[in-house]
């Protein structure tokens, strides 16, 4: 791809380059994974945050499952009562609420996956690194066309300073 067609590609849907930042962190058995990332991206000011990694295992979830556009909104919704272990954990961190995918493995080897809803809480522990691209920023905003607040990205003013 040449440095225009990548120029061009950039443009049309919004993506920067930029530098990266990472953190790692590690939540204890009870504490529920995603509000924790939520306060930690709050407490440590994070304008363009994503999950790069994550691993552990959860006793509880409560995911948003795929459905057809029939379904409700509220039939889409489980709640989880056992083990599993997480296999992947994918997504952004901006907003009130971020926007983070799971995949969780059973007992029996069986994979569920979802949109993260909350009720993620910690079994023994989850190793989780965080990404901060240091170039732009990202926020949430109603998109008309999907009906939900998508993610904008835009340039920052002033690239951060770490200490």
């Amino acid at each position: 791809m040449s440095h225009e067609d990548a120029a061009n590609l950039s443009r049309n849907q919004q993506a920067q380059a930029s530098s990266l930042v990472c953190y790692t962190l590690r939540l204890k058995k009870g504490q529920e994974l995603k509000t924790s990332l939520m306060k930690f991206v709050k407490e440590t000011n994070l304008k363009a945050p994503f999950v790069m990694t994550c691993v552990g295992c959860v006793s509880k979830a409560t995911l948003r499952l795929a459905a057809s556009a029939e379904a409700s909104y509220s039939e889409k919704i489980k709640t989880f009562d056992q083990f599993f272990e997480i296999l992947s954990l994918v997504g952004t961190l901006s907003g009130d609420r971020g926007h983070l995918h799971i995949s969780l493995g059973d007992k029996d080897g069986n994979v569920i996956g979802g949109h993260v809803m909350g009720d993620l809480i910690i079994y023994t522990t989850a190793e989780i690194v965080i990404g901060e691209c240091s170039n732009v920023t990202y926020s949430r905003e109603f998109d008309k066309e999907t009906g939900y607040p998508e993610l904008c990205i835009k340039p920052r003013d002033t690239p951060p300073v770490f200490n």
